[in-house]
């Protein structure tokens, strides 16, 4: 493995780095507090060609790699989890999804148009009473001349209110032996007749990013819309998972390093007992982990977007970065407060909302305990990959910045 980064990535990684810093940075704590997601959030990333960063150039996108992907994922959550939370459902379980299970009229119609940022995707699977046991989702699909009408309800969605387009999850076959081959994917407009949408406030954290709920109401979708085969749609979930896992471990890489900087600042201004506190041997000591999670958790999303870029299945790879990076963003932004005293535990600075916002992902995307059992069946022998009708593409340069 060779994890040296190229002309390519530093640019990329940089150019996102000054884009959250002088455009994000000094207003993200305002945001947060109104719990609103800023206006021109989606705007400036669509015009950045972040919402496009890692799909071919002739489906609209800018033709970098899938370690591009996590590099900008790091450098918008070392500022704020939200702009990240945008790349996870847009990019990793959207439109990587119809890259890898879509039709080429597919394509056409939804990827290009997402990669541009003329609309933005979000992905449809938890429900009210439903989340990490996905068979037993309650959203129907029925088949109707040409059509399938759809009924269900969707809930903790991010860019609920945002998204004009729509992953939905449904049961086509809800008496199927195996409840997981039961389910079918669908490609939906959010203008069409029937769906209704609305926000979720009251947040711990992610407050300055939309999640909310999606409702389809006898909702009637063309057969063209549907991915992949009917009873495809857990395996369509899954693989989307994996995109989307990948994104949020190398986010939470960035909060890493986001609160070990923050501490190391801290530390060497603020003094206590006549010296700078980073001189104590405690708080040396919770600095130093600190960087032993974030040199990890990068060394680990860098080989799973390593993978990817090589065709090569890396469930397995990127259930692990994902449960450990989480927890350390969590870890480490708890140490932060810590390092900060009383006022860590106020908005004045910001690793309050890093703590918060760190909570949310040890949750979605997969909890750390279903983490925990995927490794476990992995060492055990319980569980193997086995191979997808439609693998995610090897990044090939040539063919992804061809015009």
């Amino acid at each position: 493995m060779d994890f040296t980064l190229s002309p390519e990535h530093h640019l990329v990684a940089k150019m996102v780095r000054d884009f959250v810093q002088k455009e994000v940075q000094p207003t993200i704590k305002e945001w947060d507090r109104m719990q609103q997601m800023t206006p021109e959030t989606l705007p400036r990333m669509a015009d950045l060609g972040l919402l496009g960063i890692c799909l071919p150039v002739k489906y609209g996108g800018q033709g970098f790699d899938y370690i591009s992907l996590g590099l900008v994922c790091e450098e918008l959550e070392a500022v704020d989890t939200s702009l990240r939370v945008v790349m996870s459902v847009h990019m990793g379980l959207n439109s990587l999804a119809v890259l890898q299970w879509g039709t080429e009229d597919q394509k056409q119609r939804f990827l290009i148009p997402q990669a541009k940022g003329e609309k933005v995707a979000m992905f449809g699977l938890t429900e009210p009473g439903v989340g990490s046991d996905v068979a037993n989702m309650a959203s129907t699909a029925r088949k109707d001349g040409s059509d399938y009408v759809i009924n269900g309800e969707k809930m903790w969605i991010s860019l609920a209110t945002k998204a004009q387009h729509i992953l939905w999850f449904a049961k086509t076959d809800p008496h199927a032996k195996d409840p997981h081959e039961g389910i079918t994917a669908f490609m939906i407009d959010t203008s069409t007749k029937g769906v209704t949408r609305g926000d979720i406030h009251g947040k711990l954290g992610v407050r300055a990013g939309s999640t909310g709920w999606v409702n389809c109401s006898e909702v009637r979708v063309p057969q063209e819309n549907r991915l992949g085969a009917e009873g495809e749609g857990f395996k369509i979930a899954m693989s989307a998972l994996d995109n989307g896992r990948y994104t949020v471990g190398a986010g939470a890489t960035g909060l890493i390093r986001a609160s070990l900087d923050a501490s190391v600042k801290y530390a060497k201004e603020r003094k206590a007992f006549g010296k700078e506190i980073g001189k104590h041997q405690l708080v040396q000591q919770k600095i130093a982990y600190m960087v032993q999670k974030y040199e990890a958790a990068r060394l680990l999303y860098l080989r799973a977007g390593w993978m990817k870029n090589r065709g090569q299945r890396n469930t397995r790879e990127t259930s692990l970065m994902k449960w450990y990076a989480t927890d350390a963003s969590f870890e480490a932004a708890n140490d932060a407060i810590q390092i900060h005293g009383a006022y860590g535990y106020s908005d004045e600075y910001d690793v309050e909302r890093y703590l918060r916002n760190s909570r949310g992902a040890i949750i979605y995307e997969g909890t750390s305990e279903i983490h925990q059992l995927m490794q476990a069946g992995y060492a055990l022998g319980y569980r193997a990959d086995g191979e997808l009708r439609c693998e995610l593409p090897a990044y090939d340069p040539k063919v992804w910045q061809e015009e």
